[in-house]
Parts: structure tokens; C-alpha cells; sequence
């Protein structure tokens, strides 16, 4: 790792975590949270659960796991660049999506929907949840026991009603301020990544094409640079030449620019970052340029009327089993029943989101289809 910047996280300054545990030999403590996430049962899961597209559909498209890797690589090459704590940038990464549900934004929603006479779901908070709690791997305590850096920065969103549950953790929401450059960026990271890939994906589906996105100036732009250097080109070569020069194009935009915004407040430490505005952004001649890729996306791709067919049946299996479930809690696995005696909405809510695509749709054909008894 490079030197620190000094408005950089140091692992020196953790705050530490809620179980007290010896030093790691050879690691850091962020090293030591990045291991723990790795290895954690959530984070296998995010290879059968859906970005845009549902697991079984292509075994070509990303999945919550391949995006959460390209949000890693993308959040430690700037963290480097700008002096911040790249294993820290890289532990978020790798955390944020572990508690997202199976089938993508129509499963959160749906959970939501089913969940909003109990508190509500939401997947940032079940992230949190899931490293705090569900994990089940240490004898001396629930969850992974991370350092609260890295906690933080899997928090993106926070009510302020869930706020004032999370203590410490959730104060900033209620005061106003931000979070470490390393959260920030981790957030930012992510947006970088599906922007892109899911422009990827759409075209390799067919859903998208490339025509259509004459109409995206960030894309057409690139394509024409392609093209001039590489006359002829064409098919995926053309596709990922052009992809690799937009994310190359948001990376360096937003290096150039939260620089700027660091050395325009006077940033010199952690505490300045907190009591700073959002300072990891982009440039405002790239901001409305990345609004017309999200909408087209948005237009084009997540509302296009095979996806959402598909989303539809997403929706329908994840109400299916919550109200299945609340129902008749028995139908739930042992570990699950226990929760329920306490908490049975939550509980519920805390199996469905774990679940893969496959196994929610596996799930759902054992409870409803006609002869599927085991």
C-alpha cells in the first residue's frame, strides 16, 4: 500500500470493533475484514443472485458477485491514486451488496412491500445486518465482528428512524455528516461499475443495441474515438474497446474532481472529511452526460418488457413466500423458527433475502407446485 494521505483512514485511529480481539499477525485490520467477507457464506451467494438479468438466464451476465469485484478493483485503483486506505475501499466493496435479495431491485422492492408494516427492508441496512448478525462462522460472537470503518461504509442510506437505532453507527445520519473518502468512493465505485457493465449486458443480450445508444453522447462519443483508431472494428471487440474508455473516462473525471473538491475545503484530516460536504464526485460536465446512460438504461433496459416479465415473477415468488411463511412459520427452516419466535417478519425477511435466485425459485415450486412434496 502507498503512503496515506493524512485525510485517509488509519487503521491506528479504528474505532475499533464491538468485541475486543487480538492484533492480526501479518494483515491489517482492514486485510483482516476483506478475509472475513471473502470467506463468509453471504458473499458465495452473490454468484447465483441477479444483477439485471436472473442467474439462469446466461451464465455470460454479470451477477452480484462479478459486480462486486469490479467494484473492488475500481474503488483500490483510485484509493491508491488518492492516497486513501485501499484495503478499507476494498473491504466496503466487496461488503455492499451482501445483503441484497435474490432477483435484484424487484426482490428488494418486493420485500419492502412485504415488510412495510414491520419496519421495511432495505438491502444496505440487511448488509449490515448480515455482517453484524447472521454470519455464523467465530465462537466468540454472531456476524463477522468487522471494524466500524468498515461497517460505515457498507451503510450508505439510512433512515433517520433507523438511525437513532444504530448508535454510534448511525450518528452522522442524524448530524448531517459524511462518512470516510473510503465509503464515499466505494459508493461511487459502485455506480461506475453497473453503468457500464449493464450497458455490457444489455447489448450482449440483445435488448439494447448499439444503434439505440447513438442516442447516450458518453457512449457514442467513445465509439467514435473507437472507430477512428480502429477503422473496421466491430462486434464485442468494438463493445468492450468502447465500454473500457467510459470507465476509464469516469474514473479519471472523478480523481480530477474529488481532488479539487479536497483542496477547495481544505481538507487535512479524517475529521475535516466528516465535517466536509460530499467530497468523492464528478466534474458537472460529466454528471448530466452519466444522467442521460441511467435513464436510457432505466428506459431501454430495466423497463424493457422482457425483463420485465421476468422481474414480475420475481415479485410474485418473494410475496409468495413471505406470506407463505407468515402464515405458518413451521414451513421455515429450524434456524429460521427460532428467530421467528422472536421476530417472525424479521426472521422471514432475513431467509428470503439470503436465498439465491435458484433456491428462491426452488423454494417456491417446493411450497406451491402440485407434487413437490420433499
Amino acid at each position: 500500500m502507498n503512503a496515506l494521505a493524512p485525510y485517509a483512514v488509519d487503521e491506528r485511529h479504528s474505532r475499533g470493533r464491538v468485541h475486543a480481539e487480538p492484533p492480526p499477525v501479518e494483515r491489517s485490520e482492514f486485510q483482516r475484514d476483506r478475509d472475513r467477507i471473502v470467506h463468509s457464506t453471504a458473499f458465495r451467494r452473490l454468484e447465483y443472485k441477479t444483477q439485471v438479468f436472473v442467474n439462469h438466464e446466461g451464465d455470460l451476465f454479470r451477477t452480484r458477485l462479478t459486480h462486486s469485484i469490479e467494484v473492488a478493483q475500481i474503488s483500490r485503483s483510485i484509493a491508491r491514486i488518492l492516497g486513501l486506505n485501499e484495503d478499507l475501499a476494498e473491504a466496503i466493496a466487496l461488503a455492499h451488496d451482501l445483503g441484497h435479495t435474490p432477483f435484484g431491485h424487484a426482490g428488494q422492492e418486493a420485500l419492502n412491500a412485504c415488510m412495510k408494516a414491520y419496519g421495511g427492508f432495505e438491502h444496505n441496512l440487511q448488509s449490515l445486518r448480515t455482517v453484524d448478525l447472521l454470519e455464523e462462522h467465530y465462537a466468540g460472537f454472531d456476524g463477522l465482528n468487522l471494524c466500524f470503518e468498515t461497517r460505515e461504509g457498507i451503510l450508505k442510506h439510512c433512515s433517520r428512524v433507523h438511525a437513532t437505532q444504530l448508535g454510534e453507527l448511525g450518528q452522522r445520519f442524524l448530524d448531517g455528516t459524511q462518512p470516510s473518502l473510503e465509503a464515499q468512493l466505494a459508493n461511487l465505485a459502485d455506480e461506475i461499475a453497473y453503468n457500464n457493465h449493464d450497458v455490457d449486458d444489455g447489448l450482449r443480450s440483445g435488448l439494447i443495441t448499439l444503434e439505440q445508444l447513438e442516442a447516450v453522447p458518453v457512449f457514442a462519443d467513445n465509439r467514435r474515438e473507437v472507430e477512428r483508431l480502429w477503422p473496421g472494428l466491430a462486434g464485442r471487440r468494438l463493445i468492450h474497446e468502447t465500454i473500457r474508455r467510459m470507465i476509464n473516462q469516469m474514473v479519471l473525471d472523478l480523481i480530477a474532481q474529488t481532488r479539487a473538491n479536497i483542496a477547495a475545503a481544505r481538507v487535512e484530516s479524517l475529521a475535516d472529511v466528516r465535517a466536509a460536504p460530499r467530497l468523492v464526485a464528478y466534474s458537472d460536465q460529466l454528471r448530466p452526460r452519466l444522467q442521460v446512460l441511467k435513464t436510457f438504461l432505466r428506459d431501454n433496459l430495466y423497463h424493457h418488457y422482457q425483463v420485465l416479465r421476468m422481474t414480475d415473477k420475481a415479485r410474485r415468488i418473494v410475496r409468495d413466500l413471505f406470506d407463505a411463511f407468515m402464515a405458518d412459520p413451521r414451513l421455515l427452516p429450524p434456524q429460521y423458527q427460532r428467530r421467528a419466535a422472536d421476530d417472525k417478519p424479521r426472521a422471514i425477511a432475513d431467509y428470503i433475502a439470503g436465498m439465491t435466485d435458484r433456491y428462491a425459485i426452488k423454494e417456491h415450486r417446493r411450497l406451491f407446485a402440485v407434487g413437490e412434496i420433499h
